[in-house]
């Protein structure tokens, strides 16, 4: 299967990884995460290659998950924000950041980064919760299945 067969593929990870399967692209994510929003400051901070940096922004802005902002007339520059689809990935970069924190620093040679829940002032990391009884989601208490989305499927998801 080729790179660009993903998007068409019948599961949401191939779909996804479709627009976000390299590291460049979540780092941009990352970063705008972090309030990063003109092109040179995502090329200053990341050390992406300028040419792979634009690609990468015009792949998010197309499938509307950056969108650009004009800022400046004369030359014409942008700045990039997220978007409702992308402001929806923000649990999935604090899962892998709760993951990497456990996983990718075992030897405690790194920093961690903590997240603090502004409407409480407490430290909180990504959990799953079934939203149904409120008890942890897991790989050994979960079975997926396939189904066509219902509206109702994508009225419980968009939070």
């Amino acid at each position: 299967m080729k790179w660009n067969e993903l998007g068409e593929m019948n599961c949401p990870i191939a779909r996804s990884l479709s627009i976000m399967g390299d590291r460049w692209t979540l780092l941009i994510i990352r970063n705008a995460f972090m309030r990063t929003r003109r092109f040179d400051d995502f090329h200053k901070q990341l050390g992406i290659t300028r040419h792979l940096l634009t690609e990468r922004l015009n792949r998010l802005v197309e499938h509307r998950i950056l969108r650009k902002v004009l800022y400046q007339e004369a030359p014409k520059r942008y700045e990039y924000k997220l978007t409702e689809k992308g402001l929806a990935l923000y649990p999935v970069i604090m899962a892998l950041t709760t993951w990497g924190n456990r996983w990718m620093n075992e030897e405690k040679n790194f920093p961690i980064i903590t997240y603090i829940h502004n409407d409480c002032g407490e430290k909180t990391q990504a959990v799953m919760l079934c939203q149904c009884c409120g008890k942890p989601l897991t790989a050994r208490n979960i079975t997926p299945s396939l189904e066509m989305p219902s509206d109702e499927y994508f009225q419980t998801t968009a939070h």
